[in-house]
C-alpha cells in the first residue's frame, strides 16, 4: 500500500513538472525527450527526498481532516486543534511558494531572450549551442517550478479545509445560540434546578471533607504550616489594607501638588487593583499548597484570580470616572449620581462574575439545560434591571445637558451633539438589549439572552476603560508638552481616542463571540495582501513604500532648506532664480522618491499602463484648467518671466510676487492683501513686470502753472527739484517736458529715472512737496479750474409764480422775510433744462 501511494505521488509530481514548465510549442516537441527525462528524474528526486516526506505528512493530515469533516462528530476543541495544524501547513506552503519567484522570473526572461524556435528547421536550423542552452534553462525552470506547483496545490487544499472547519464551528455556535431550553419561569423546572445545585455543593463538601480526613493531608498541612501562615497572613493583609494603602499614597501625592501630580496619582491608583490581586494570588497558592481541595475545587480555584481581577478593576474604573469627572451620553457625570453610577457598574460586574462561576460549574458537572436556564435567567433579569437603571440616569443627564446647551451658544451645542452621537446610539442599543434579553430568556432562549446581556456588560467596561486611558494619555501629553488647555479639548485627545478605538476592535470582536482563530485568519489574509494585475500588494510592501517615500520626502525638504538658507544666498543668483531652483529641486526630489519607493517595494506598475492611459485622457478632458495651471507653473519656474519678489501688474491687480507654486501664484498687493492668481493667467495674459532684471524705473511728476509764467524759468526750477533728489539717476539725466497748453494752465512733466522703482510713490511725493515750496518762494501760481454760470432766460425766473409754502407750525415764530422763489421747470425749454457745456 505504501509503495502504491509512493507511485501515485511520483506520478502527480511528474505530471506537474511536465505541465507547468513545458509549453506545447515546436521547440519543445523537438526537445521533448530530453525535457521528459529531466521531469521524470526531478519527480523521482522530489518524491524520495525530504520534500516527499513533508508532502507525505501533509497528505496524512489533509486526509484526516477530510474524514473528520465528513463525520462532523468531532468536538470544537478537536476541530480547533486540527485547524492549527492546517494553518501551520498553509503558512509553510505560502512561504515555499514565494521562495524561488525571483529566480523563476529570471529564467523565464532568459528563455524569452533566446527567441522563438524556427518553424522550419530545415531552412533555418537553430544553432546547437542555443538549443543546449534552451534545454538547460528549461531543466532549471522545471526544477524550481515543481516545488512551487506543489506548494500552490497544498496551499489551496489547506485553505479549503480551514474554511470548512470554520463554517462547521460557526454553524454549531448558531444552533446553540438559537437552541430553546425549558422555560425558566415554569415552576415545574425549579425542583430539578434546586436538586442539581444542592448536589454540586454536596460534591464539593464531600471532596474537601474526605481530603481533610486523610492523615496524609493533615501531615502535609503540618509540614507546610509556617509557609501557609506566612502567605495567608500576607494575602489577608493585602486584601484588607491594600486598597487603603493605595488611597493614602494618592492623598500624599495630592498634598504635594505640583505639575504632573495627576499622572503620578493615576499610576499610584493602579495599586488599588495590583495589591488586592496579588493578595488573591497568594491566597489561591495557600489553598493549592494545603491540598484540601479536590478535583472540582482545584478546577474552580484556577479561575478565582480572573474573577477577582474583574471585581477589583470595576471598582478602580468607577473611582477613575469620579476623579476625572468624565461625562458623555453613556457615562453621565453628576455629583449626586456618581455614587449610584459606581454602584450600578460594580453590581453589573458582580453579576457577570456570578455567571462565570455558574458556567464553570456547568463545565464541571454538565448541568441539564433546564437547570442552567433556571439558574441563569435571574442573573439576566438582574443585569437587565441594572442596565435599565443606568440608562435612566443617562437620560436624566441628557435632559439636563440639553437645558444647559439651550442657554449656551449654538456652535458649542452643535459640537457637543456631534461628539456624543456615537455614545447616544450605544446608549439606545443598551436599552434595547436590556429589554429584549430577559424576554428571550423567559421564552426559553436563554443562550440568546446570555449572548446579549453579558457581552453588553463587557462592552460597557471596555468603553469605560478606553475613556479612562484616553484621559490618562492626554494628561501625560499635556505634562510633557506643558500645555495649558483642557485635556478634553486638545487634538491629541481626539487622535488618542481614535487609535484606542481601533485597537479595541479585536477585543470587542472576542467579547461578542468571535474566535481567536477568526482574528488570526483575518490577520493572515491582511498580511497576505491582494493582487492588482501581476503585482501583489501586502502590508509589508505598502509599509516599505511609505517608509522609503517618507525618507525621500524628508531628504528633499532638508536639501531645499539647505539650498534656501546656506548655499544659494552666497551665489549671485537673483531671488527669483533661487526660488525657481528650490522649487525645481523639490519637484524632482519628490518624483525620484516616488520612483525609488516603487522600485524598492517591488511594485510592477506595467499592468496599470492601460488604466493610467485612460485616466490621463480623462484628466485631460475633465481637469483642463488644473492641467493648464500646472503646465503654466512649470513654464514660470523654467522661463522665469515672473520671479519671486517682482513687482508686477496683471488683470488690473498690482503687487509683489510672494510665492510661485505649481497651480497658482500669490501676489501681495499694496493693501497688504494676498491675491491668488492662476498660473495660466500669467502665461496667456499681458503682465507688466516693473522689476524684471533690475529695479531701475521711471517716475513722471505732472505739474501745471498759470498762464503768463515764463516756461524756461519753470523748466529750470523743475530740473533743480529733480536733480536734488537722491533717488534720481544722472545717467540718463532727468528731463522736463513742456506738454502743452491746457484749459487752465501750462502743463509740464518731470521725467526721471530712479535707482529703485519700488520708491516711486515716495519720490513723487517728495518732488511735489519741493515743487510747492519752490513755486511759493518764486511767486509762481499753480492755477485751479474756474467756471462761470450764465443764465440765458432770466426773465422766465422773474415771471415764475411763487411756490406754495407750508404753513408754519403754531409754536414757530413768524419772520418778516419772504420765502425764496423757486423756478418752475415747466417754463424752461429742453435746451434750457440741459446742463451747460463744459469749457473743456
Amino acid at each position: 500500500m505504501a509503495d502504491l501511494k509512493r507511485m501515485l505521488q511520483v506520478g502527480l509530481l511528474w505530471l506537474a513538472c511536465v505541465l507547468v514548465p513545458l509549453q506545447a510549442q515546436a521547440q519543445q516537441a523537438r526537445a521533448g525527450d530530453a525535457g521528459l527525462s529531466v521531469a521524470r528524474e526531478l519527480a523521482q528526486s522530489i518524491a524520495s527526498g525530504p520534500i516527499g516526506d513533508y508532502y507525505d505528512e501533509w497528505q496524512n493530515t489533509a486526509e484526516r481532516a477530510e474524514k473528520v469533516l465528513d463525520t462532523r462528530k468531532a468536538s470544537n476543541g478537536a476541530l480547533e486543534t486540527l485547524r492549527l495544524d492546517l494553518t501551520a501547513y498553509r503558512q509553510q506552503f505560502l512561504t515555499a511558494g514565494s521562495q524561488s519567484a525571483d529566480r523563476i522570473k529570471t529564467l523565464r526572461a532568459q528563455i524569452d531572450a533566446l527567441g522563438a524556435v524556427p518553424e522550419d528547421e530545415t531552412k533555418e536550423p537553430e544553432p546547437e549551442n542555443i538549443t543546449k542552452l534552451r534545454i538547460e534553462l528549461k531543466r532549471q525552470l522545471a526544477e524550481l517550478t515543481a516545488p512551487q506547483v506543489l506548494a500552490d496545490l497544498g496551499y489551496s487544499r489547506a485553505q479549503g479545509l480551514i474554511a470548512e472547519i470554520d463554517k462547521l464551528i460557526r454553524e454549531r455556535a448558531t444552533r446553540k445560540l438559537l437552541e430553546r431550553s425549558p422555560m425558566p419561569v415554569n415552576p415545574e423546572n425549579w425542583p430539578r434546578a434546586l436538586s442539581d445545585t444542592t448536589s454540586v455543593f454536596r460534591a464539593f463538601y464531600s471532596e474537601t471533607s474526605s481530603l481533610l480526613s486523610r492523615a496524609s493531608t493533615r501531615e502535609t498541612i503540618a509540614e507546610r504550616l509556617p509557609i501557609l501562615l506566612l502567605l495567608g497572613g500576607f494575602a489577608l493583609l493585602l486584601l484588607g489594607r491594600g486598597r487603603h494603602w493605595a488611597h493614602r499614597a494618592g492623598n500624599y501625592l495630592r498634598e504635594l501638588g505640583g505639575r504632573g501630580s495627576g499622572v503620578w496619582r493615576f499610576i499610584v491608583s493602579l495599586l488599588q487593583v495590583l495589591l488586592p490581586y496579588v493578595g488573591t494570588l497568594l491566597l489561591v497558592r495557600v489553598f493549592d499548597l494545603s491540598g484540601v481541595l479536590g478535583v472540582r475545587g482545584t478546577l474552580v480555584l484556577n479561575h478565582v484570580p480572573l474573577w477577582s481581577f474583574l471585581l477589583f478593576a470595576s471598582h478602580w474604573l468607577g473611582e477613575r470616572l469620579s476623579v476625572y469627572q468624565i461625562s458623555n451620553e453613556l457615562i453621565p457625570y453628576e455629583p449626586r449620581s456618581q455614587g449610584q453610577l459606581r454602584v450600578l457598574f460594580g453590581s453589573l460586574v458582580v453579576v457577570l462574575v456570578v455567571q462565570l462561576v455558574l458556567r464553570r460549574l456547568d463545565a464541571i458537572e454538565n448541568f441539564d439545560s433546564g437547570t442552567m436556564a433556571v439558574l441563569s435567567w435571574p442573573l439576566v433579569l438582574v443585569a437587565s434591571l441594572l442596565l435599565a437603571r443606568m440608562n435612566r440616569l443617562s437620560a436624566r443627564h441628557r435632559r439636563q445637558q440639553a437645558d444647559d446647551e439651550a442657554e449656551s451658544s449654538e456652535d458649542d451645542g452643535a459640537i457637543a451633539v456631534g461628539a456624543s452621537r456615537a455614545m447616544s446610539v450605544l446608549r439606545r442599543l443598551v436599552f434595547l438589549i436590556a429589554v429584549a434579553a430577559p424576554v428571550l430568556g423567559a421564552l426559553g432562549y436563554i443562550n440568546a439572552a446570555i449572548g446579549l446581556i453579558y457581552p453588553t456588560i463587557l462592552t460597557l467596561g471596555v468603553v469605560i476603560f478606553l475613556t479612562v486611558m484616553q484621559r490618562f494619555l492626554t494628561d501625560i501629553y499635556i505634562y510633557l508638552t506643558r500645555e495649558t488647555q483642557q485635556p478634553e479639548e486638545s487634538l491629541f485627545a481626539v487622535i488618542t481616542g481614535f487609535v484606542l478605538a481601533l485597537l479595541s476592535l479585536p477585543v470587542l470582536a472576542l467579547v461578542w463571540g468571535a474566535r481567536v482563530s477568526d482574528l488570526t485568519e483575518l490577520w493572515s489574509r491582511f498580511l497576505e495582501g491582494f493582487d492588482v494585475g501581476e503585482t501583489k500588494i501586502s502590508p509589508t510592501i505598502f509599509l516599505t513604500f511609505v517608509v522609503v517615500f517618507a525618507l525621500g520626502y524628508v531628504l528633499t525638504r532638508l536639501l531645499q532648506s539647505s539650498l534656501r538658507a546656506s548655499l544659494l544666498p552666497k551665489t549671485k543668483i537673483d531671488p527669483g532664480g533661487q526660488n525657481a531652483i528650490v522649487a525645481g529641486v523639490g519637484y524632482l526630489g519628490i518624483f525620484l522618491a516616488a520612483l525609488i519607493s516603487v522600485s524598492t517595494a517591488g511594485l510592477d506598475l506595467s499592468s496599470l499602463a492601460i488604466v493610467a492611459g485612460a485616466l490621463t485622457v480623462g484628466i485631460g478632458f475633465g481637469l483642463q484648467t488644473i492641467v493648464s495651471n500646472f503646465v503654466s507653473g512649470i513654464i514660470l519656474l523654467i522661463e522665469r518671466p515672473v520671479s519671486k519678489g517682482d513687482w508686477i501688474e496683471v488683470g488690473g491687480l498690482m503687487g509683489y510676487v510672494r510665492d510661485i507654486s505649481v497651480r497658482s501664484t500669490r501676489i501681495e498687493t499694496f493693501d497688504r492683501t494676498d491675491v491668488i492668481i492662476p498660473n495660466s493667467d500669467l502665461i496667456t495674459s499681458t503682465v507688466t513686470n516693473y522689476t524684471r532684471g533690475n529695479t531701475v524705473g521711471r517716475v513722471i511728476v505732472p505739474v501745471g502753472v498759470a498762464y503768463g509764467t515764463d516756461p524756461r524759468r519753470v523748466e529750470a526750477l523743475l530740473l533743480e527739484v529733480a536733480k536734488s533728489h537722491p533717488m534720481v539717476l544722472f545717467n540718463p539725466e532727468p528731463a522736463v517736458v513742456f506738454q502743452g497748453f491746457g484749459a487752465d494752465s501750462l502743463d509740464f512733466e518731470i521725467r526721471a529715472i530712479l535707482r529703485d522703482v519700488n520708491w516711486v510713490l515716495a519720490v513723487k511725493s517728495d518732488m511735489n512737496y519741493e515743487i510747492a515750496k519752490r513755486f511759493a518762494e518764486e511767486g509762481i501760481e499753480i492755477p485751479f479750474a474756474q467756471r462761470d454760470l450764465w443764465i440765458r432766460n432770466p426773465e422766465a425766473l422773474r415771471a415764475a409764480p411763487a411756490a406754495p409754502q407750508p404753513s408754519a407750525p403754531p409754536s414757530a415764530p413768524t419772520t418778516g422775510q419772504s420765502a425764496p422763489v423757486k423756478p418752475d421747470v415747466s417754463d424752461l425749454t429742453p435746451q434750457d433744462a440741459a446742463p451747460p457745456e463744459s469749457d473743456d
